[in-house]
């Protein structure tokens, strides 16, 4: 299977140009031109290393980067920047970027620190040295192997319940309505209803041992959407 890479950028030409190479290399290439869609798209969809500029419209790169590293500590990002300063690469690399390059830049060394990044991140897979798991809760979510288990006991879930409640354990205490949970789990491309959502929260209850009338975790907020309450 092709490693997936998420480029958010919103320069029309270089996003264009990350796209024909990243593709030519044999990536399966995912977009966005904003930080907002593409925080939406990291958190709905499994990728293996995200690419992101820093001057973005609606959601700045730097705070986007900050947003990626709670949800996946291990998931390699690389920051483009027209800030070259010194200072600049500190603070990208101190939010939790692992490479920082500066515009314009070198397709080849662009590339090459790329592959350099996803061949680590294969490594670490392999040896199981590094693994994302997080813990809320009755719930422990391993994002690496994407296996659940609640109270200690594994449960067995489809793709998009681990992805909704994997969602829901990395914002806990927040209140999300099913339009943000749509977008976040099943990106702007989907065209279905705020029915789907109360489907999935149906069964993730179920899983968690809730129900509807005595919800212990997953919470509905009238007139507003749903809260996970660890």
């Amino acid at each position: 299977m092709s490693e997936r890479i998420l480029v958010i950028e919103d320069d029309p030409s270089i996003l264009r140009g990350l796209q024909l190479n990243l593709g030519m290399e044999g990536y399966a290439v995912r977009s966005a031109a904003d930080g907002e869609t593409g925080l939406a798209l990291a958190r709905g969809e499994r990728f293996d290393l995200v690419v992101v500029d820093v001057m973005l419209p609606r959601l700045g790169g730097l705070e986007v980067v900050r947003e990626l590293r709670v949800d996946d500590p291990d998931l390699p990002v690389l920051i483009l920047s027209a800030k070259g300063h010194e200072s600049d690469k500190v603070r990208g690399l101190q939010l939790g970027a692992d490479d920082y390059m500066v515009k314009p830049f070198s397709l080849k060394e662009l590339l090459a620190r790329i592959d350099a990044l996803l061949r680590r991140r294969r490594v670490r897979g392999e040896t199981g040295v590094s693994r994302a798991v997080k813990k809320v809760g009755p719930v422990e979510l391993d994002l690496t192997a994407r296996r659940v288990a609640v109270n200690g006991a594994p449960i067995e879930l489809t793709a998009k319940e681990f992805d909704l409640l994997a969602f829901f354990v990395a914002h806990p205490d927040r209140v999300h309505s099913r339009e943000q949970l749509m977008e976040a789990v099943w990106g702007s491309r989907y065209f279905g209803t705020a029915r789907t959502v109360d489907n999935f929260v149906a069964r993730l209850r179920h899983h968690l041992g809730d129900t509807a009338e005595e919800p212990k975790h997953l919470e509905t907020v009238r007139g507003v959407g749903y809260r996970f309450n660890p």
